[in-house]
Parts: C-alpha cells; sequence; structure tokens
C-alpha cells in the first residue's frame, strides 16, 4: 500500500508557493479560508437529519428552482468566511442574481470567487453525495476599488485556481493551482484537512460514462449514437461501457477523476444551451479535469476558451478521460456532416 506524507491542505499550500518566491501567499490564505467553510457545511451536512435543516425554505432561487434550507446555509457561510479575509475584491455566487460586493468595512484583496454552494442539493434528502465547488481569478479591474462583473466574466483559461469539496462517506477537499490536482480528506478527530491523493492524473481512457439518460428522446443525433456504440459489445475496444450517473456533478466527476470516465450533460432540444452553470461548475471542473491530464468541451469548444456573456450563463459539457471525450466529439461531428450533407 502506497504511504502518503502525512501533509496537511495548509501545509500543502504553502509548501507549493515555496517554489514560487514571487508569491505573496495570499492565495494560500484565500485557500485555508475556503477550508474553513468547508469544515463547517460538512459537519452541518452530517447532522442535517437532526437539526430539521433538510426540506424546502419555500422559496426559488433566480433559476426558479427550489431552495433547499441547506444551500442557503452554504451560501451565507462561504460568505462569511471569505468575507473578511481581505483577499477578494468581489464574490459571486449561483444562489444569488447579482456579484457580491465586499463590505466596506474590510480590506479589498486581488482575489475573485465564484461559487456553486451545495451543488446537487436535490439530493440532500437522499442522504447521497452533494458538494461546494469554487473558482478563483485574479482582479482585472484597478486595485483598492470594489470589483466589478468585468472581474467576474473572465474566461476559465485565467483561472488561478479551482476545485471542489465532496460531502460524502468522507468529506474531500480537492484543488488545483493550474500545477497538479491533489486531494486532502478531513479527519473529523482533529479537524484537519490530509493528504489523501497526490498529483492525480485521470486516466485517459476508460470504461464509465455518466450521463441522465431520461433525456434521450431530446438529445443530439450523433450523441444518441455515440451511447448506443459504448453500450455495443466488443473486446477489442473494451465495451460495452458501465453506465454510472449520482446526479450530482461533484459526486460523478470526483469518481471519473478517480477511475477515469466521461460525465455529460448536454444541450437537448429543451435546453439548446445545456443546463449546467459555466462559471460556477463548468469552467471550475474543466480547470481542475485539465489539470489532472483530462479534456473539457461543449461538444466544439474547449470549455476555459468560452467567453462568458453573462454571471449565470448555461453551457453544454462533456468533460472526462481525454480519449472519451474526443470520441464523442467526433460522433457529433460526423452527424452534423451528414445533416449538412442530406
Amino acid at each position: 500500500m502506497e504511504q502518503y506524507k502525512f501533509m496537511t491542505l495548509g501545509r500543502h499550500i504553502i509548501e507549493g508557493e515555496k517554489m514560487h518566491p514571487e508569491a505573496s501567499g495570499e492565495l494560500s490564505y484565500l485557500l485555508r479560508d475556503l477550508s474553513l467553510a468547508a469544515k463547517v457545511i460538512s459537519l452541518e451536512v452530517n447532522k442535517a437529519g437532526l437539526v430539521d435543516i433538510l426540506g424546502f425554505t419555500g422559496d426559488n432561487n433566480i433559476h426558479g428552482e427550489k431552495v433547499k434550507k441547506l444551500d442557503i446555509y452554504a451560501h451565507d457561510m462561504l460568505i462569511r468566511a471569505m468575507d473578511y479575509g481581505g483577499h477578494l475584491c468581489v464574490m459571486a455566487s449561483e444562489e444569488e442574481e447579482g456579484i457580491i460586493h465586499i463590505s466596506k468595512k474590510h480590506k479589498i484583496g486581488k482575489y475573485v470567487l465564484l461559487f456553486d454552494p451545495l451543488d446537487g442539493s436535490s439530493n440532500i434528502d437522499a442522504n447521497i453525495s452533494i458538494g461546494t465547488i469554487f473558482s478563483i481569478y485574479k482582479r482585472i479591474t484597478p486595485e483598492n476599488t470594489p470589483g466589478a462583473m468585468e472581474d467576474c466574466l473572465q474566461q476559465g483559461i485565467k483561472q488561478v485556481a479551482a476545485g471542489y469539496v465532496v460531502y460524502g462517506s468522507s468529506t474531500i477537499f480537492v484543488y488545483t493551482a493550474g500545477q497538479g490536482v491533489h486531494a486532502f480528506t478531513l479527519d473529523p478527530s482533529f479537524g484537519e484537512f490530509l493528504l489523501s491523493h497526490e498529483n492525480i492524473q485521470i486516466p485517459k481512457k476508460a470504461k464509465i460514462y455518466s450521463a441522465n439518460e431520461g433525456n434521450y428522446l431530446y438529445w443530439h443525433k450523433g450523441l444518441k449514437k455515440y451511447i448506443k456504440y459504448l453500450q455495443e459489445e466488443d473486446k477489442e475496444t473494451g465495451r460495452p461501457y458501465s453506465s454510472r450517473y449520482i446526479g450530482s456533478m461533484v459526486a460523478d466527476i470526483h469518481r471519473n477523476l478517480l477511475y477515469g470516465g466521461i460525465f455529460m450533460y448536454p444541450a437537448d432540444s429543451r435546453h439548446p444551451n445545456g443546463k449546467l452553470r459555466l462559471m460556477y461548475e463548468c469552467n471550475p471542473m474543466a480547470f481542475l479535469i485539465e489539470s489532472a491530464g483530462g479534456r473539457a468541451t461543449d461538444g466544439k469548444q474547449r470549455i476555459l476558451e468560452i467567453n462568458p456573456e453573462k454571471l449565470h450563463q448555461r453551457v453544454p459539457i462533456f468533460i472526462g478521460s481525454e480519449e472519451d471525450v474526443k470520441m464523442v466529439e467526433k460522433f457529433m461531428a460526423e452527424a452534423d456532416v451528414e445533416k449538412t450533407v442530406s
């Protein structure tokens, strides 16, 4: 069994910054504050059924979706944990329509934080893994001024760090600063995230696909052909694939990051722009998966190169093992050519 170093998340970040003498240390403190929020949210998730926190608040968020009590708790906790540190100029959350300004009582920093406070929250009552997704950029507006919308609407390729926290059988903090992907498991006995997976590399090809096949009827013709291709038996190409779909992006991608595979949330005839949010879900996950050697596209274009037009923009996504993502792109491109010819 591989032996891991006794390395905390905080120490790991500091050790990484030692390799970059120009680093100011601010990013380290920012990630530390995020890990603190994750610990508090994890505690609340684990006791949710005991403190009457499950269920709906009765309100809808800006997307018209019912808001769970735990969504609001996670959203508020992240803001409270990140507002005072002096490292941020602005924040944005999937749960709020506009940007979140830093209180005038606190120092204005040079970083921007976007987050989905509780991805997969529809699974809360069923005790299925859920998670927090985060994305960090450097501001592009002048320093010592309030952050603006343009700070938030940057291409994913400009992220300086991104990651997620999965709350499941254990709580795991996964992050990248663009050079390697590392995972830290929370030891509840003394409240520290300890290095459990170092320099994760997603397999180039695997035998797992993740998609909500209940939407099959409405999919692109090429995607339908791809799914049927995966289900056919062919030992030479390692088919059929196994279907694994949890319905929580964090949980599905965490599994595929470790074992390989492809996660798909495509556009369909009812949702031509897809359903997942570019800034809160797709960009951070794409940055992380690419840092682990994977691939992420909307079927044609690299996710990280999409120019965002609005804060809650939705896009299709195909993300995971490089060869698997390239294969679905091939099927969809061929179907488009057939359609043009006919």
